[in-house]
C-alpha cells in the first residue's frame, strides 16, 4: 500500500482523514480520503501500489474495459458513450481550432473516441494499460494502441491533441504523465483533461457513497481549484474550463446503487437532475469537469 505522509500537490504535511469509504464497486475493502489543508488537494490514502493495482479492474461490470456487459447502468453508459463521441470530437476540433492533425488519447479503453476521430481523418495513437482491451482496439477499430511504458518513444512535438477522458485520476504517478505530456504536445497544442469534480453538488450530497470516489481505483480527487495548481506546477496553464452535463447522471445512478436505494435508476435519474440544473448557475459545482490546456509560454 502506498502511503503519503504529506500533500503529493504541494508536500505540506497539514494533511487529515477527509472521509471514510468503500471500494463499493468490487471489493468492498474500506478506503481513507485526505484532504490538505494547506491547498485543498484530496487524494486517496494507504492504495494498492502499481504491482496490485490491476486486481481492482479486474471485473466484466468494469465498463470503460468492456462492450458486452448487460444489465440498465451498462446500457445507459454505452447509451451516453454514442451521444458524446461526435459532441467529444467537436469539443477536440474546436478547442484545437483544427479539423485534421495527430491526436493522442491516454486511456483509450475500447478505442471508441479514437475511432470517431479517426473516421474524421485524424492520425491517431492511444496508450492504454490493459491488454485485453488493447487487443480489442486494435481488432475493432484497425487502431495504433500501446502500452503506457512505451510513452517514452512517441516523438516530442508531434501531437496537436492530448486527450484524457477520466483518465489522470487513475494514474500511480500523474506528475510523471504530465512530463510526458508535455513533451509529445506541439508548442501551440491543446490537452484535454476530463475528471471528476469532488467539489461538485453530487460529491456533497452523497458523501461517501459517491461513485466517482471509485476508490482504489481512482487515486487523485481534484476540484477546478486544485487542478489549476496541478497544471501550473507541471508546465501548463488552464486556458478554459467546462463541464460534461451527462456525467451526473450515471454518477446519480450508480450512488444511489452503492446506497441501495429502492428503484435506484428512477432515483438517479431524478437526483441527477436536480444536480444538473443547480450546476448551470454554479459551473465549479458540476459532476464533472473538461480541463482545456496550453504549455506555458
Amino acid at each position: 500500500m502506498i502511503h503519503h505522509s504529506s500533500c503529493p500537490l504541494c508536500d505540506s504535511k497539514d494533511i487529515s482523514l477527509f472521509i471514510q469509504t468503500n471500494d463499493f464497486f468490487l471489493t468492498r475493502e474500506p478506503y481513507s480520503i485526505f484532504r490538505c489543508s494547506t491547498c485543498g488537494f484530496t487524494f486517496t490514502q494507504d492504495h494498492p501500489d502499481e504491482s496490485q493495482a490491476g486486481n481492482y479492474y479486474a471485473s466484466e461490470e468494469y465498463l470503460s474495459h468492456n462492450d458486452s456487459s448487460g444489465g440498465s447502468t451498462a446500457i445507459l453508459y454505452r447509451l451516453v458513450r454514442r451521444i458524446m463521441l461526435r459532441r467529444k470530437r467537436n469539443i477536440a476540433e474546436k478547442a484545437c481550432g483544427i479539423t485534421r492533425g495527430k491526436i493522442l488519447d491516454i486511456g483509450s479503453g475500447t478505442g471508441h473516441f479514437l475511432a470517431e476521430m479517426k473516421r474524421s481523418g485524424w492520425e491517431t495513437i492511444g496508450v492504454e494499460i490493459d491488454e485485453k482491451t488493447r487487443q480489442y482496439s486494435v481488432s475493432s477499430y484497425g487502431l495504433d494502441i500501446i502500452d503506457p511504458g512505451l510513452i517514452k518513444f512517441i516523438p516530442s512535438s508531434s501531437c496537436d491533441c492530448i486527450t484524457l477522458w477520466h483518465t489522470l485520476e487513475h494514474f500511480q504517478d500523474p506528475f510523471l504523465y504530465a512530463e510526458e505530456i508535455h513533451r509529445i504536445l506541439r508548442p501551440e497544442g491543446t490537452c484535454i483533461i476530463a475528471l471528476p469534480n469532488c467539489s461538485s453538488y453530487d460529491a456533497a450530497f452523497y458523501r461517501k457513497f459517491w461513485a466517482a470516489w471509485d476508490v482504489p481505483r481512482h487515486l487523485w480527487h481534484f476540484s477546478r481549484s486544485t487542478m489549476g495548481f496541478f497544471a501550473d506546477r507541471t508546465g501548463f496553464m488552464v486556458r478554459s474550463v467546462r463541464s460534461l452535463p451527462l456525467d451526473v447522471f450515471y454518477i446519480s445512478i450508480i450512488s444511489e446503487k452503492y446506497k441501495d436505494t429502492f428503484l435506484y435508476f428512477i432515483s438517479g435519474l431524478i437526483r441527477g437532475f436536480w444536480f444538473y440544473l443547480r450546476s448551470l448557475l454554479s459551473m465549479e459545482k458540476s459532476s464533472s469537469l473538461i480541463y482545456f490546456m496550453q504549455k506555458k509560454t
